[in-house]
């Protein structure tokens, strides 16, 4: 079977897409990274090296320096899919971003967003 498409796009393109949809709802870039941080363990510096080398979704979330146990937590419905349901582990990745970056651009605050 071939692996979804998303997983060969790169960070670097849906990267500003996050930032973009936060910030059309008076959130900021910081508080992407930080979730981003949170989420993968990727530091800022960290995250620009791979913003800057192109890395694919499915390669960037493989390299995670330190996954947060607490990413387990991320649950609910993003684009009409249930992110805990999501059998493939890089794509339920991807949904837990795409999950805590809609969370954020809904105004939750972000000590709710990061379940620790």
């Amino acid at each position: 079977m071939a692996k979804p498409r998303i997983f060969t796009i790169t960070m670097a393109r849906v990267y500003p897409l996050y930032v973009e949809k936060a910030e059309k709802k008076g959130r900021t870039r910081a508080e992407v990274d930080r979730i981003i941080e949170w989420l993968t363990g990727y530091t800022p510096d960290a995250l620009a090296e791979e913003l800057s080398a192109g890395t694919d979704l499915e390669t960037f979330f493989a390299r995670a320096p330190s996954p947060n146990p607490a990413r387990d937590r991320v649950t609910g419905v993003v684009c009409g899919v249930r992110v805990e349901d999501v059998e493939d582990p890089t794509m339920r990745e991807i949904r837990r971003l795409d999950k805590l970056v809609d969370e954020l651009a809904r105004g939750r605050p972000m000590e709710k967003i990061l379940r620790d």
